[in-house]
Formats: structure tokens, C-alpha cells, sequence
């Protein structure tokens, strides 16, 4: 068990430290002419159609009851993106590979790249996903999981997400 969080650590910090090396069959296309996705982490299950609109895939990496703490890795494909969701005690994203969007109800869509981190504050709706035309894989940190998780909601409308 303490081996697995070395692995992930050392794939945390390799995300700022320097480009990670894919290796054989780890590399998928998404789709788009311009752009690969480099998969830190196995795509993992696909999301439901009841919580996203298109297709997205989580892996999660690590759930502590004692840290109280979720960390997990999100694949949208081009076009995905989650319902308007909140969390009790606020969500942070690291963008990882790709582009796509991240809003908070009442504030402008933000354009997230690879690097850029977003900060869900607690309680605060909000919904993230993939550009049209390009896949987004992102790093998820849930803190203080014993205030609860994620309260889902309704879908993301194409009007709001265009």
C-alpha cells in the first residue's frame, strides 16, 4: 500500500516537473487532427449519462477516510463535460493534457489548458468538461470527504456550453 502512494506521488510531481513519457499503447488519439492526449493513468470507467453529457472516463487514484481526502483522474473526450454539480467542501483541478472549460454559476466559462489548475469553492455550482474539438484529462482533489462528495444536478445545456 505505501509503494502505490510513492507510484502516485512520483506521477503528481512529474506532471510540473517535467514531460512524462508515455509508454507503448498509453498514447490514444482523441479524435482530433491537432492533438494527442498523453495518459498519465488508465482511462478508467465510463462516467453515467446521468451525470455527463458525452463521454468521460474516471480513475481514481486515491480515497483515504483518514486523510479524508479523494484524488482521482478524469478523461473527457471532445465535447464531454460534466453536469452542474457542487461539492461540500469545494473540488481543485489540475489540467494535465488537452483543453476544455471550467464555470462557476454567474462567473464567465474559463478556457483551462494544460498546467492551469481550477478551484471549485465549497457549495459553489459549477460544471467542467472538454473543448469541441480536443479531449481533456485532468487530476481531481476532493478534501474533507466526510462533508460529502459531490451533489449532482442538471445538465449542461449547449447554449451554456457554447
Amino acid at each position: 500500500m505505501k509503494m502505490r502512494y510513492i507510484k502516485i506521488l512520483i506521477a503528481l510531481l512529474s506532471i510540473g516537473l517535467f514531460s512524462c513519457a508515455s509508454q507503448e499503447g498509453e498514447k490514444e488519439s482523441t479524435g482530433s487532427a491537432t492533438e494527442e492526449i498523453d495518459f498519465i493513468f488508465p482511462k478508467g470507467r465510463q462516467g453515467s449519462s446521468e451525470t455527463f453529457t458525452g463521454t468521460a472516463f474516471n480513475y481514481p487514484l486515491v480515497m483515504d477516510t483518514a486523510l479524508t481526502t479523494m484524488v482521482g483522474n478524469v478523461y473527457f473526450e471532445p465535447g464531454a463535460r460534466s453536469n452542474w454539480h457542487s461539492h461540500p467542501a469545494g473540488q481543485i483541478l489540475i489540467i494535465t493534457d488537452g483543453e476544455g472549460f471550467h464555470q462557476i454559476e454567474g462567473e464567465p466559462k474559463q478556457l483551462l489548458k494544460k498546467g492551469d489548475v481550477a478551484v471549485c469553492p465549497p457549495n459553489k455550482k459549477h460544471w467542467h468538461g472538454a473543448s469541441p474539438d480536443t479531449g481533456m484529462q485532468q487530476i481531481y482533489m476532493l478534501p474533507n470527504t466526510e462533508k460529502g462528495i459531490v451533489t449532482w444536478m442538471e445538465a449542461v445545456t449547449d447554449a451554456q456550453y457554447n
